[in-house]
């Protein structure tokens, strides 16, 4: 053990997923927490395995108006680690748009908070960081598991049929023919009314089925995001930024290692994820464009394919070097929402999204991560995830695909369920 100063410890470990449980056991006494998980994946770039941040010292809360100049003046008044995110409906502040569809899980459109504890956790140590941190340290290795009692399974219903989906697909692709828009995120709820879930036991559940390298368990009062996402938005380090859009999806083959590799083949030279990936590659480097110094924006991978453990992803990478004295809110007013959970044109794509999704999005393709001392910051997309109102007993879980000209109704109606397929997995055999 190395003690750094009488608020930060550090301890040597040999069992790292033994102590991570350990570490979520002991979070569990908070209010609001985030907990960030990589998964040991080696995606670069890689900055931190397992964050932990546990208490508030001071917050902000905000919905779409003049939420971000709110949090220019926060993060702004005192230089510290804040973690949090970023709700899809700060679009209304961004653009002119207006959300009227219902929003039954309850998360602020932007929340952020400077916690009281931090702890960092790698394959080799833990670092603790606040009030009597060598004291909090027996707390976690002492921790034992809370559980709510659960007795029956959520009953999981879909907002569409379907029937009622492929409708709408159709129609997207009428407006797509109008010269209307390029490409769509078009995305489904499903959701269940009454249920009792230990979010805790959830999360380690989904992480067993599909760890990802952006996961997140996160709590904010009743509202819990239990989330397994494969996507990074946006990373910050010095003045280089970086975007790694997801758009292309095919299934795992795990007992049929020939057929695997030639779904990762068929996903590689696929028309219809090419140009859905390449759109939203243009989006991006448009989007990085307004903040970035003229030229340096670049693509560093195109069309790259990685397996995660239900699929496969194309993902690209694009990267450029900011302006100088460019802030953390200017960062998003120019990038939010991210475009693989839009399409393009961004705007009009959004006023669509208004149009034919039937509930309003919340934290769901939003971001959830964090911000350091030195303004560099790592955020995620709110994918693949389970978004859960513990006072009102609501669950509710969304998957999209980005419609083309080329999309097949049937088979995107097949993609919606194959992306929901862990989650649904999760919650019907967690008894």
């Amino acid at each position: 053990m190395t003690h750094t100063s009488a608020t930060k410890v550090t301890y040597t470990i040999n069992n790292f997923t033994e102590i991570k449980i350990k570490v979520l056991n002991w979070v569990q006494r908070f209010n609001t927490f985030c907990f960030l998980d990589n998964h040991q994946y080696q995606l670069l770039p890689h900055s931190q395995e397992c964050l932990l941040a546990a208490g508030v010292k001071r917050e902000i809360k905000a919905n779409a108006g003049n939420g971000l100049e709110q949090l220019h003046e926060f993060i702004g008044h005192n230089r510290s680690w804040l973690f949090g995110h970023l709700g899809y409906d700060l679009k209304n502040e961004i653009e002119d748009i207006h959300s009227s569809h219902t929003d039954a899980i309850g998360f602020p459109d932007l929340f952020f908070f400077e916690p009281e504890f931090l702890i960092r956790l790698t394959e080799q140590e833990i670092i603790i960081e606040g009030p009597d941190a060598k004291n909090i340290f027996n707390e976690i290795i002492n921790a034992g598991n809370r559980t709510i009692k659960v007795t029956t399974p959520p009953k999981v219903k879909s907002s569409l049929s379907r029937e009622e989906y492929i409708k709408v697909i159709k129609k997207l692709k009428e407006h797509i023919l109008r010269g209307d828009c390029y490409e769509i995120n078009f995305c489904q709820d499903f959701f269940a009314e009454n249920c009792n879930i230990d979010p805790l036991s959830i999360y380690k559940r989904l992480s067993i089925v599909s760890p990802n390298p952006f996961s997140a368990l996160y709590r904010n009062n009743d509202q819990w995001l239990i989330c397994a996402s494969p996507e990074r938005f946006l990373k910050k380090q010095g003045n280089s930024i970086l975007s790694q859009p997801i758009k292309g999806t095919s299934k795992r083959e795990l007992l049929n290692t020939e057929l695997d590799e030639l779904n990762k083949l068929d996903l590689y030279h696929s028309p219809k994820d090419r140009s859905e990936n390449v759109m939203v590659v243009d989006l991006v480097r448009n989007d990085l464009a307004k903040i970035c110094k003229e030229g340096t924006v670049k693509v560093d991978e195109l069309y790259g394919i990685y397996s995660f453990p239900q699929v496969h992803q194309m993902t690209s990478t694009i990267s450029g070097k900011l302006m100088d004295d460019i802030s953390f809110s200017e960062i998003i007013r120019a990038t939010f929402p991210m475009g693989s959970m839009t399409g393009a044109p961004k705007k009009r794509v959004m006023d669509l999204i208004e149009q034919y999704e039937t509930t309003k999005r919340g934290i769901f393709s939003g971001a959830v991560g964090y911000i350091s001392p030195e303004g560099d910051f790592d955020f995620n997309v709110v994918i693949r995830s389970i978004m859960y109102n513990a006072s009102t007993s609501y669950l509710s879980f969304k998957t999209g695909s980005g419609i083309t000209i080329y999309s097949d109704p049937e088979m995107e109606w097949e993609e919606c369920l194959l992306k929901g397929e862990a989650i649904k997995k999760v919650l019907e055999s967690n008894y």
